[in-house]
C-alpha cells in the first residue's frame, strides 16, 4: 500500500514540476514490438521514403510539378471524458477544438504572429535557408460521418464520451481522419504520437488535457502555462508527419545528417533537449560555431518560445503526407472546403478548350457545363479509369460566363467557366 501511495504522489509531483515531456518514443518502442502495428508502420515508412526520393528529384529538377501544392486535411478531435458535460460545455468544446485547428493552421503555414522573431534569430542559424511552410488546411470534418456516433449532417466531427477512443489510441470507426484526443495522461506527459502515423488505422495524436488549445479553454480542460498555446499538439502532429525531434540521437556522434538524428540536414546537431525559454544562439550544438535550434517546433521549450520548422522538415513531412494521402477520407468536408483538392481547371478563361485535372480519383464523375440561363451546352459521365485529367473541347460555343459542374463521390463542385 505505502508503494501505491508513494507512486501516487510521483505522478502528482511529476506532472507539475517536469519540464516538457513526449510520449512518442515510449510509443514507438510499444508499436515496434507488436507484429501487426510493427508491419504497418514499415510499409508506410518504406512508401515514405520512395515520395521523399521524388520530392528531392522535383526540387532539384526544378519541376514545373508543384511540389507545394495545398494539402486539406480533414480533423476529428474526441473528448472521452466529456460524455456527461453540459450542452454549455459540449458547445464550449465544440469551440475549443475550432481554436486549436486554428493554432495548427498558423504554425503549419508559418503565418504564427510569432514568426517575425526568424528575422532577429536567423543570423545564428545559417544551415536553414528559409523556415518550413507546409501549405496545409487542417478542417473539422462535417459530413458523412461515422455511423453510429450521433453526429448530424453539417455539425463539426467533435465527440464526446467513452463510446470514442475510450483508453484506446486507435478506432477504426474513424479511420481516414486526423484524430486528435484530449484526453487526461499520467505522469506529466503532454502528448504522444506515433513517429509516422496511420489514418487508415484510425490511429491518434494524444494530448493532455492541460495543454490543448490556449485561452481560458472549458470545463475541465484548461491550458496550463507554459504549455498554454497550443503548441503540445503543433509538436506531437509534427511526429505524426514522422519528424522526430531535433534532438534525437542523443549524442554528437553521427556522422551522417541524412540517416542519423532526425535525418535532416538543416536542423543542428544536438545532443540534448533544450527547455525553458533560452535566447537564439543561447545553447551550443555538436559542432563548433553551431547553436541548438531551440526555437523548433520539434524541441522541448515553452509554447511561447517555440515558432518554426524549417525547409527540410516541411520537405519530410510532405513527403510523408504524399506516402499516406489516400487514406484520407475526401467526402467529409463540406465542398467549398476541398474543392482546391479535388479537381484545378485551366486554362481559365479560355477560348473554348481547357482541361480539368483531378489531384486523386476514388470513382466515377461526371461533367456537366451550363450557361447563366440554366441551359447545358455539355455533359458526359467518366469512370475512374478515364484518368485524372480530361480536356474538354466548346470551340463552338458562344463567347461568354458558363458554369462547369462536376459530381464525384465527394459531392458536387462548381466553378465558373470564362469562354473568350
Amino acid at each position: 500500500m505505502k508503494l501505491k501511495v508513494l507512486f501516487v504522489l510521483l505522478v502528482f509531483q511529476m506532472s507539475f514540476a517536469q519540464h516538457r515531456t513526449c510520449g512518442t518514443p515510449a510509443l514507438m518502442q510499444q508499436i515496434m514490438a507488436d507484429p501487426q502495428l510493427r508491419q504497418l508502420h514499415l510499409e508506410n515508412q518504406a512508401k515514405f521514403e520512395v515520395e521523399l526520393q521524388k520530392q528531392t528529384l522535383n526540387k532539384n529538377s526544378n519541376t514545373t510539378n508543384s511540389t507545394n501544392a495545398l494539402i486539406t486535411i480533414p480533423v476529428a478531435v474526441h473528448f472521452p471524458s466529456a460524455g456527461s458535460a453540459s450542452a454549455t460545455v459540449k458547445t464550449c468544446l465544440r469551440n475549443f477544438a475550432q481554436t486549436q485547428i486554428n493554432i495548427l493552421n498558423a504554425d503549419y503555414n508559418a503565418a504564427n504572429a510569432d514568426i517575425v522573431n526568424w528575422a532577429n534569430d536567423a543570423p545564428f542559424y545559417p544551415m536553414v535557408t528559409s523556415v518550413g511552410n507546409l501549405n496545409v488546411k487542417f478542417v473539422l470534418a462535417t459530413q458523412n460521418h461515422p455511423a453510429g456516433t450521433g453526429i448530424a449532417e453539417g455539425t463539426v466531427a467533435v465527440t464526446f464520451g467513452t463510446d470514442f477512443l475510450s483508453n484506446a489510441d486507435s478506432d477504426s470507426t474513424w479511420a481516414g481522419y486526423l484524430n486528435l484526443v484530449c484526453r487526461n495522461i499520467n505522469g506529466g506527459i503532454l502528448g504522444y504520437s506515433p513517429l509516422g502515423g496511420s489514418p487508415s488505422a484510425g490511429q491518434t495524436v494524444v494530448i493532455d488535457n492541460n495543454a490543448f488549445g490556449s485561452g481560458s479553454g472549458c470545463t475541465g480542460y484548461v491550458p496550463g502555462a507554459p504549455y498554454n498555446l497550443g503548441r503540445t499538439l503543433t509538436h506531437e502532429l509534427g511526429h505524426f508527419f514522422n519528424l522526430d525531434h531535433t534532438f534525437n540521437t542523443g549524442t554528437c556522434s553521427s556522422t551522417s545528417c541524412t540517416n542519423q538524428g532526425d535525418k535532416i540536414c538543416d536542423t543542428p546537431q544536438v545532443a540534448q533537449e533544450s527547455y525553458d525559454c533560452p535566447v537564439a544562439g543561447q545553447v551550443m550544438g555538436c559542432t563548433s560555431g553551431e547553436y541548438a535550434l531551440t526555437m523548433n517546433y520539434m524541441d522541448y521549450v515553452n509554447d511561447a518560445c517555440m515558432y518554426m520548422f524549417t525547409l527540410g522538415q516541411e520537405n519530410r513531412m510532405r513527403a510523408y503526407y504524399n506516402a499516406i494521402a489516400s487514406q484520407f477520407k475526401t467526402n467529409v468536408l463540406a465542398n467549398t472546403q476541398f474543392v482546391e483538392n479535388t479537381f484545378s481547371l485551366y486554362p481559365n478563361p479560355n477560348k473554348g478548350s481547357f482541361t480539368i485535372e483531378f489531384k486523386e480519383l476514388t470513382g466515377s464523375y461526371s461533367v456537366e457545363v451550363f450557361d447563366v440561363t440554366g441551359k447545358t451546352v455539355y455533359e458526359n459521365n467518366y469512370d475512374q479509369s478515364a484518368g485524372l485529367i480530361q480536356t474538354i473541347d466548346l470551340q463552338n460555343t458562344s463567347t461568354g460566363v458558363y458554369f462547369i459542374n462536376v459530381k464525384t463521390e465527394s459531392g458536387l463542385i462548381t466553378k465558373k467557366l470564362i469562354i473568350q
